[in-house]
């Protein structure tokens, strides 16, 4: 997503999260087993996201050279075989699609543009679609999902001008939710008829995991795609929560799935970001969290035994880089990375010059994601 009143998408994780919704647990006996097709071992797709918006600061702007060393590195060095292109700007979004599919990555493309008019988001997604249509007639292994967790970034939905006001107004309650849910289920159905027009090949959505919040009504879509941060201790859990999306008898997708690099993040699922105060300038750390980029990594590589382990569709780490979420070793009460849950951290050239050229270096979560999309070629 397009950064929003200067919070960026990261910061608005798993949205019901967000707002204290807990992902309910459906007893075993109601979670149907995953549809027919010939059974496969693993993850079909294992990939990453990529995030495509302006940026909040010249220094951070959006580079098509940058882009380009990116997705060589995530093919190359990373090994992912999946690039999941999100974002706003359909300029960005088609160049890095295009990109991705010139270097053999499947992609997964999904314009996610918020805060403007019902008809600019559907206009994005029918040109999106166009681009990926092409894409795919052209040969290239594409999905297309319309956007994500519309609930929160397409007005209209819920009261409020910005994704801001719309998370204010669900924390103290302000949503009536039966109209709330009546006007998401309009929105998405026009949304899942725009992309179909264009688009013939694989058609989804990015949901948030609660169902009782955002039901979607998945006879829409070819995939389910779902935005999953819960935290279990035992794997079991996990399967348990997740098989209830299998009962649709269609391949299920983890479109975004992380945590931040510090103890207790996990723990924190969406909330992860809450660790920050945007209110100060330059924003700043909050309280005394310890950084542990193994937390991070550890996550990640339970999450993957999870999901390997249900031979689900696709899973997507979020994400990449937060260019604007820079990692300072110097300084711990303004090392912004701690709350991103980005897998490189960005460092500046000049850590006090928000306009200052900058770079990423891989955390530990790369490092373990590399390991492990290495051993699936």
């Amino acid at each position: 997503m397009e950064n929003t009143e200067g919070i960026s998408r990261a910061r608005f994780l798993a949205g019901a999260a967000a707002v204290g919704l807990a992902g309910a647990v459906l007893p075993a006996s109601q979670a149907a087993a995953t549809g027919g097709g010939p059974k496969r071992r693993g993850l079909k797709h294992r990939g990453v996201v990529y995030t495509v918006g302006a940026g909040e600061t010249p220094g951070t702007a959006w580079s098509a050279a940058r882009m380009r060393r990116d997705v060589r590195v995530i093919r190359d060095d990373l090994h992912a075989d999946t690039i999941d292109v999100t974002g706003d700007g359909v300029d960005r979004l088609v160049a890095t699609a295009a990109e991705a599919a010139e270097r053999g990555l499947h992609v997964w493309l999904q314009p996610t543009l918020g805060d403007v008019p019902e008809r600019e988001i559907l206009d994005s997604i029918a040109e999106c679609g166009r681009f990926a249509e092409r894409l795919r007639r052209h040969g290239a292994s594409v999905d297309f999902s319309v956007g994500c967790e519309f609930w929160l970034f397409v007005p209209g939905i819920i009261p409020g001008e910005t994704v801001l006001e719309r998370v204010e107004n669900l924390q103290k309650g302000n949503v009536d939710m039966a109209k709330m849910q009546r006007r998401l289920a309009r929105f998405t159905a026009k949304a899942a008829a725009v992309g179909r027009s264009v688009f013939h090949g694989r058609l989804s959505y990015a949901a948030a995991q609660d169902e009782d919040f955002e039901p979607v009504d998945w006879n829409l879509f070819d995939v389910v795609g779902i935005d999953y941060y819960s935290s279990f201790r035992q794997h079991a859990d996990y399967v348990r929560e997740l098989r209830r999306y299998l009962r649709w008898g269609k391949p299920l997708a983890i479109t975004e799935f992380g945590t931040c690099a510090y103890v207790g993040a996990p723990e924190a699922g969406g909330m992860g970001w809450s660790i920050v105060d945007y209110t100060k300038e330059p924003n700043e750390i909050k309280g005394d969290p310890v950084r542990s980029e193994r937390t991070q990594a550890a996550y990640l590589t339970d999450l993957l035994d999870v999901f390997e382990s249900m031979n689900l569709y696709a899973a997507m780490a979020f994400e990449f880089v937060t260019p604007d979420a820079p990692h300072r070793p110097d300084n711990p009460r303004y090392d912004l990375d701690l709350a991103s849950y980005a897998i490189t951290k960005p460092i500046r050239n000049d850590p006090n010059d928000p306009n200052s050229d900058w770079h990423w270096e891989p955390k530990e979560a790369y490092r373990a994601l590399q390991h492990r999309y290495a051993q699936h070629p």
